[in-house]
C-alpha cells in the first residue's frame, strides 16, 4: 500500500492545486522570529497560517477538493466532519461556490469556531453538533452522507485535500532564501504533514521533517510503534485541532514514509507557548497552532545554529479558554501548586500560615475552607503561585515543620480534578 500511496500524489498535483486555490487562498508570510532565534541560537521562521483567510491552512485542502467536484457530486450537497478549522474551510468554499453543506462538529467544539463556521458559510451551511470528539462526528457525518447521497469532504484522508495542504510547502520553499535544516509540522489527521512532506522530500530532501502531536492524542506515534494504523481508546481533547483517535489510512502511509521523526508535546508546554507568543509577539495561536513552536523546546540542542521553520497551523483560539491555558501553563512550569492544608480550628491559624509558611513572593491564588465543629483541625484546599519553581521545596518543608501539610494535589490527578 505504501508504494501505491507514494505514487498517487505527484508534485504536479500540488502545483495544480496551487493554481486552483489562487485568488481565494492567501499566500501566507514566512516570518523570521528574532526573539525565538536569539533564545534558541538558531534561525527560526514561522509559517503564519494563523493569518490565513479562515485563520488556518484548512481552507487550502477544502477549496481544492470542492472546486474540483462535478455538478452531479455537488447536487446533493457537501458533508464534512470537523473539530472546527476544516469546517470553516468547507463553509467558506461552499459559500464561494454557492453550494450547500452540512457540517458535523463535536459538542465540545469551542463556540468561537462554531460562530466562525456560521459566519463563513452563511445561508449555505447547516451545523450539526454531535458526539464528544471528531471521531464521533465523523461517524455521524458518514451515516448522514450515505442516507442523503451527499458528497463527503474528508478533513485529511483525501488526495485532493492533501494536495491543497501541500501548497504550504511550496510557499515555504519559495520564500526561504537559505537551506532549511528542520521543519516542524503539527499532526492530527496527518493531511498537512502528508502534503508538505511530499513537497520537501522532492524539493528539499535534506530537510529533517518532524511531525508533532499533543501528548494526550499521539495517534501517529502509537501507530508507528505498533507498525500499523491504530485507533486510540481515549484521547485528551484539549488540543482540539489535532486530537483524533485514529489518523487517516492514506495519511498514515504518507507520514510513515515521509517523516524523519515524531514528537509528542505536553499540553502544559503548549499552553506556556501560547502565552509566550501572545505576550512577546502579539500572536494569537490555537493549541494545535502552537504545537510546532512548543517542539523547539524539546529539540533545542539539535537546532542550535540551524535554520528551522515551524508551521503555525491556526489562530482560532477561544478567548474564554485563556484562564484554563494560564492555569495549565503555570502547573507545567512548576509555578502553581495545590495542597490540602490541615488548619488548626483556632483563631490565628491562618495568620500563622501566611506569616510563617508562605515565602515573601508566594501568593495564595485559591482558597476553599469550611469550619467544622467538634474537630481539632479543618482541611482547606489552597492554590499557591510561586515566583520561581525553586521556591517549591522550601515551601513544602515549612508546611511540614509547622504541621500544616495534608496532601499535595498536583500529583494526584483524580483528586485534583474533583476538588479544583
Amino acid at each position: 500500500m505504501g508504494e501505491t500511496i507514494k505514487n498517487s500524489l505527484s508534485l504536479e498535483n500540488i502545483y495544480k492545486a496551487q493554481q486552483s486555490i489562487k485568488g481565494v487562498v492567501q499566500a501566507t508570510p514566512l516570518v523570521f522570529m528574532k526573539n525565538f532565534s536569539e533564545y534558541y541560537s538558531a534561525n527560526i521562521y514561522f509559517k503564519r497560517e494563523d493569518v490565513q483567510v479562515v485563520r488556518s491552512y484548512k481552507i487550502r485542502g477544502a477549496y481544492n477538493k470542492i472546486q474540483g467536484l462535478s455538478k452531479s457530486e455537488l447536487a446533493n450537497g457537501i458533508v464534512c466532519a470537523s473539530a472546527g478549522n476544516h469546517a470553516q474551510g468547507v463553509a467558506f468554499a461552499c459559500k464561494k461556490l454557492e453550494t450547500n453543506c452540512t457540517i458535523f462538529m463535536p459538542v465540545t467544539t469551542p463556540n468561537q469556531k462554531i460562530d466562525q463556521v456560521r459566519m463563513f458559510g452563511g445561508e449555505f451551511v447547516t451545523i450539526q453538533l454531535y458526539g464528544d470528539s471528531f471521531d464521533d462526528s465523523q461517524k455521524a457525518a458518514s451515516e448522514f452522507c450515505f442516507e442523503n447521497k451527499s458528497t463527503y469532504v474528508h478533513p485529511f484522508d483525501d488526495l485532493d485535500v492533501i494536495a491543497g495542504q501541500g501548497t504550504v510547502g511550496l510557499e515555504i520553499l519559495n520564500d526561504c532564501d537559505s537551506q532549511i535544516d528542520y521543519l516542524f509540522m503539527p499532526v492530527g489527521g496527518g493531511g498537512l504533514a502528508s502534503g508538505v512532506g511530499s513537497v520537501f522530500k522532492v524539493l528539499s530532501p535534506t530537510t529533517k521533517l518532524i511531525g508533532v502531536e499533543p501528548k494526550g492524542a499521539p495517534s501517529l506515534t502509537i501507530s508507528l510503534e505498533k507498525g500499523e494504523n491504530t485507533t486510540l481508546t481515549e484521547i485528551e481533547k484539549f488540543v482540539d485541532g489535532a486530537a483524533v483517535k485514529r489518523m487517516g489510512e492514506i495519511t498514515f502511509e504518507f507520514c510513515k514514509n515521509l517523516l524523519d521523526a515524531t514528537d509528542t508535546i505536553c499540553e502544559g508546554l503548549i499552553c506556556s507557548t501560547i502565552l509566550k507568543v501572545y505576550n512577546e509577539n502579539a500572536l494569537v495561536v490555537e493549541p494545535a497552532g502552537a504545537l510546532s513552536i512548543a517542539a523547539l523546546e524539546q529539540h533545542k540542542e539539535q537546532i542550535k545554529g540551524k535554520t528551522v521553520v515551524c508551521i503555525v497551523s491556526g489562530g482560532n483560539n477561544d478567548i474564554t479558554r485563556m484562564e484554563e491555558m494560564k492555569e495549565r501553563a503555570l502547573l507545567y512550569q512548576g509555578l502553581k501548586h495545590y495542597f490540602i492544608i490541615k488548619f488548626p480550628q483556632r483563631a490565628g491559624a491562618l495568620k500563622e500560615f501566611v506569616v510563617d509558611v508562605l515565602g515573601p513572593n508566594d501568593d495564595i491564588a485559591y482558597f476553599e475552607y469550611t469550619k467544622k465543629n467538634n474537630r481539632d483541625k479543618g482541611p482547606a484546599v489552597i492554590g499557591i503561585e510561586l515566583d520561581s519553581k525553586d521556591d517549591f521545596e522550601p515551601l513544602v518543608e515549612r508546611m511540614k515543620q509547622k504541621g500544616f501539610l495534608g496532601e499535595y494535589l498536583n500529583e494526584n490527578p483524580e483528586l485534583f480534578q474533583f476538588l479544583i
